[in-house]
């Protein structure tokens, strides 16, 4: 088992295929609002990683540029990047499953938008030009044959938004990720982003007009949401960021396409959804400039 901790590339690759599989897990609930599922979903996770939060929190202290952190990260990363994520799979009767899954691997756009606009970092003619087609495949990718349907139109357009908020928040902190793990265990940081996301969410539940339904979980499905937290959520998370402490970022970029290639064959065997030939061209082209943007990125840290 140590040994299989201390390979940071398949930790990576078990954690994509998990967050592949997460959308069947999480559809499952569409009887529940979204801010009810990612509460319960971080309580659970809390739950089951208390113990050993208590033993590393006594361990390492943590400065106060690391709260802050720790704090963007539960805020952003934990509530609304779940939050709009999970809204998007919801409304997945506007777009396919995959679509959701592919939408999300603008991640990195958003990552380095959010060093220009925090961290008054440059990005030269080659980063917009690659960024700029990601954003046109993503089009493609969303909209069959690059057509909008006006009849599910609003619908679809929706749909799409959240999962691009999704992507923003996750981008936006993923550098505030990688500050938090530098100097502190995986099992800290995901425990304290799991401990302050549920009381966002807590907070959450009640300023979004749900708190009558806080108690309307089934005990099936708390069952899933235990699932969800042993398996896509908190678990996946955690071994996420064991790896990614040991994994290059241009290895791990490479790792993290099976999450959405998971998907893209989950909407094919399960669900019975074929793209549009021009979507999954589209979604090839995506994968690349995401992959050019983020080799980019990487030659500026070097």
């Amino acid at each position: 088992m140590k040994k299989l901790l201390s390979h940071g590339p398949l930790l990576i690759v078990i954690a994509a295929l998990l967050w592949g599989v997460d959308g069947v897990l999480r559809r499952s609930l569409f009887t529940l609002a979204p801010i009810i599922i990612v509460f319960y979903e971080h309580l659970i996770g809390l739950l089951l990683i208390l113990p050993m939060l208590f033993k590393t929190q006594k361990k390492e202290i943590l400065t106060s540029k690391e709260w802050i952190a720790i704090l963007w990260i539960s805020l952003f990363s934990g509530l609304f990047g779940t939050l709009w994520f999970t809204t998007a799979l919801v409304k997945v009767q506007f777009i396919p499953f995959s679509v959701v899954f592919l939408l999300q691997k603008l991640q990195p756009i958003f990552a380095a938008t959010a060093g220009v606009i925090l961290l008054k970092e440059k990005v030269g003619p080659k980063y917009l030009g690659w960024a700029l087609l990601a954003f046109i495949a993503a089009f493609f990718v969303t909209f069959k044959n690059g057509i909008v349907n006006f009849e599910t139109g609003a619908g679809t357009i929706t749909a799409a938004l959240f999962a691009l908020g999704a992507a923003f928040a996750w981008g936006s902190s993923t550098a505030v990720s990688r500050y938090a793990l530098k100097k502190h265990s995986d099992t800290l940081i995901t425990g304290l982003r799991f401990f302050f996301t549920t009381i966002f969410a807590f907070v959450g539940v009640y300023a979004l007009g749900q708190g009558a339904m806080i108690l309307s979980p089934t005990t099936p499905q708390l069952g899933r949401l235990v699932v969800i937290a042993l398996s896509t959520g908190m678990f996946a998370l955690w071994i996420y960021y064991k790896g990614l402490k040991q994994t290059e970022a241009k290895v791990s970029t490479i790792l993290e396409l099976a999450f959405p290639m998971t998907a893209v064959f989950i909407d094919i065997f399960l669900y019975k959804t074929v793209l549009a030939p021009t979507q999954y061209i589209a979604a090839a082209v995506l994968m690349f400039a995401i992959y050019n943007v983020s080799k980019i990125g990487l030659a500026k840290n070097k």
